[in-house]
């Protein structure tokens, strides 16, 4: 019986599989001319299926594949938090699950994301749970998301467990947007200032050296110092350019493949004022979090850890973590494990510590994290301003230095006419 209901259902997904995507236009009853899409085995059915409706089709004609594979940009997680949302208020409104992935695939701009979301729903359609059928796509729900959905399912909560998991979803990202803009803008700063200083020395410099050499005046040091740095540029700018982009490139490359040297500079980053700060408060917001979420939905505890490791986006953090999972698994209490670490603040240990005796562990949890993330907030505006004036400070050395140096010999020559 389990055998025939197993080839039940991937007869099921086979014929699903085989639909085709129609654009049509069609007549409604009031002679409005109507378009759209819709899938079918062929556009006779799809032109059935449209007359059943009350319409009169124009056109049916399948839509045209890409030529270069599946098109759209990446899905990301963004756009996961959003369909967290919208699948959670959906679902709690007694919208089935089948007719809520329709709906919210319909509205997409995303042609990749739609057709992730019309494949899961298909799935759906043919047998699947939706833990199941989100397995399909790991990079997109992850672990941690995945696990989430099973135990709704579990318990018959699915409806409120997705919304727990759109809030911790929004959450999440919101906090790691802020950690983005807190690195990105000095980054982008930076970058443009050693591209003006490169164009300066390339082709600026190379201007005022013929001016200085016709004039036959003797050069200050600054700016025989700018000279011999343009005419190293000039020689060998593919060297400054191949080391440049090989660094940034064997850093990100040695950062994936070695745990040791990601943990290196994880732990350099944690130790930066200010930055490093920011990235122990961040990690730590969603650490709580992470582990509220699962606690509530009803995860065991040591098998949530090793989700919540990876969701702290801290290599040292992760690690700590997984201590953490093997301490709690031989009997030890939270707190306890998370003291030894000696990475959390004695605050929170001591929220764990009030939540594991009071039985709202979840709760403390929240409120450990919410606190984080407002001290996150804070500290990214804080560096936002402490940031401005030391730019300022770095260009006016880089770009100004050089520009006064090759004004030097123009200003004495000057004086002595």
């Amino acid at each position: 019986m389990a055998t025939a209901t197993a080839t039940a259902r991937n007869t099921g997904r086979s014929e699903l599989s085989k639909l085709s995507v129609y654009e049509w236009t069609a007549l409604d009853k009031r002679g409005k001319k109507m378009k759209g899409e819709m899938q079918g085995k062929n556009a006779s059915l799809v032109k059935a299926e449209l007359r059943r409706q009350g319409m009169n089709p124009q056109t049916v004609r399948e839509k045209p594949k890409p030529l270069f594979g599946s098109t759209g940009k990446s899905v990301k997680p963004r756009d996961v938090a959003i369909f967290s949302r919208q699948i959670a208020t959906m679902m709690a409104s007694g919208v089935p699950m089948v007719q809520s992935f329709e709906i919210i695939a319909g509205g997409q701009r995303n042609p990749r994301f739609k057709n992730m979301l019309t494949d899961v729903k298909s799935e759906i359609e043919g047998g699947s749970t939706l833990y199941e059928a989100l397995g399909k796509y790991p990079v997109q729900f992850d672990e941690l998301y995945r696990n989430l959905v099973r135990a709704g399912e579990s318990a018959g909560v699915l409806d409120t467990v997705l919304d727990t998991v759109a809030t911790y979803k929004e959450r999440t990202e919101a906090i790691k947007s802020k950690i983005k803009k807190a690195l990105f803008y000095p980054i982008a700063v930076l970058v443009v200032a050693f591209l003006v200083a490169m164009i300066l020395l390339l082709f600026v410099v190379p201007v005022f050296q013929s001016v200085f050499e016709n004039a036959g005046a003797a050069l200050p040091a600054p700016t025989q110092v700018v000279i011999s740095a343009s005419k190293f540029m000039q020689a060998y700018w593919w060297l400054v350019l191949l080391i440049v982009v090989g660094g940034v490139v064997g850093l990100i490359s040695a950062k994936r493949r070695s745990l040791k040297f990601a943990h290196f500079l994880d732990r350099l980053l944690l130790k930066f004022p200010v930055i490093g700060n920011i990235l122990r408060q961040s990690a730590i917001a969603r650490f709580a979090r992470t582990l509220g979420v699962t606690f509530r939905a009803g995860v065991p505890l040591v098998e949530a850890m090793d989700a919540v490791a990876g969701a702290t986006g801290s290599v040292v953090y992760g690690e700590a973590i997984r201590q953490m999972r093997d301490d709690i698994a031989v009997g030890h209490q939270m707190q306890l494990a998370m003291r030894q670490t000696g990475l959390f603040p004695n605050m929170v240990v001591q929220m764990v510590s009030i939540g594991e005796e009071s039985g709202a562990l979840d709760n403390m949890l929240f409120k450990v994290a919410e606190f984080y993330e407002e001290e996150v907030n804070n500290a990214v505006d804080t560096l936002s301003t402490l940031l401005e004036p030391l730019i300022m400070v770095i260009l006016g050395v880089m770009v100004g230095g050089m520009v006064i140096s090759l004004y030097l010999p123009i200003f004495k020559l000057a004086g002595t006419v």
